[in-house]
């Protein structure tokens, strides 16, 4: 499926959709965990400046899967979505699918698409599943597998922000040369709207699904250390931490329950609370 423009979506809108979708419950969500379990850096939880103190999380469980009343994603086209986390230890890449499709969200270091297809096969899929690929920013950590990932998905179109394009296309793989597709804000990739969160690099993007209240933010905000920290808590790793703090304050504007970063443990409940409670701090 190929990006199409969208209408902007105000925050007082997206409240009113989750609203909607709480009173109807839930679509199901399923995790996936998938190498070795990534730790806090010094593993003591502490709060960093511009950071908000998250709960403990449960790393024991691998699987877990919550089901509601509310129609599957494969009964509604464009409708919520379910995930699974690639877990590279350090970093992880996530796959956000339905309908027997699946969009995977930064492809890991070099050599991560190993672990990609076995996250794919415990979920019942395979490559050719693989219709799009995002990449949210330049770093080899994020980006490092996107030649290997497209050749081995050939029914995938593959996106990144204009201002880090440049770094990551063209592809050359097996199945020949891809041009990267250039995505921001208002834009849509598999149901999913880009959200253009510059700083850390400067054409970051992060993506939301907004019917399933999922955000993935790539590097745009980590839970290192047992807490949800802008970019600018690592200035050695980001282009303009000022523009990473205001990229924070964008996303508050923005409704979703689970958050899915690139370093650290996923929230899967409270995100939006909490990423307003960092703003709140910057």
């Amino acid at each position: 499926m190929s990006g199409r423009r969208v209408p902007h979506m105000s925050r007082q809108r997206l409240i009113t959709r989750r609203v909607a979708l709480k009173d109807m419950g839930k679509a199901g969500l399923a995790v996936v965990v998938f190498g070795a379990a990534c730790t806090s850096e010094d593993g003591t939880g502490t709060t960093l400046p511009g950071s908000t103190t998250l709960p403990p999380s449960d790393t024991t469980t691998s699987l877990a899967t919550t089901t509601t009343d509310n129609p599957s994603p494969s009964s509604a086209p464009g409708g919520p979505s379910q995930w699974a986390r690639v877990n590279m230890g350090f970093v992880s890449a996530y796959i956000l699918y339905r309908e027997g499709e699946a969009a995977l969200v930064d492809t890991g270091q070099s050599g991560a698409e190993g672990d990609i297809e076995a996250a794919l096969q415990t979920i019942g899929l395979d490559w050719g599943a693989v219709t799009s690929v995002i990449v949210t920013h330049r770093h080899p950590d994020h980006a490092g597998s996107v030649v290997a990932v497209a050749g081995l998905a050939p029914n995938s179109s593959i996106y990144a922000g204009a201002g880090d394009i440049d770094a990551i296309g063209p592809i050359e793989s097996a199945g020949g040369t891809r041009e990267p597709i250039a995505v921001g804000d208002d834009d849509s990739v598999f149901g999913l709207d880009i959200i253009e969160t510059p700083g850390h690099t400067v054409g970051h993007i992060s993506v939301l699904d907004a019917a399933a209240g999922i955000l993935v933010t790539g590097d745009a905000m980590n839970t290192n250390g047992g807490t949800l920290n802008s970019a600018s808590a690592d200035p050695q790793f980001t282009r303009d931490p000022a523009q990473a703090d205001e990229s924070v304050r964008k996303l508050a504007g923005f409704d979703y329950d689970v958050i899915l970063v690139g370093h650290g443990e996923p929230i899967t409940e409270g995100g939006a609370e909490a990423v307003s409670a960092l703003a709140a701090d910057l």
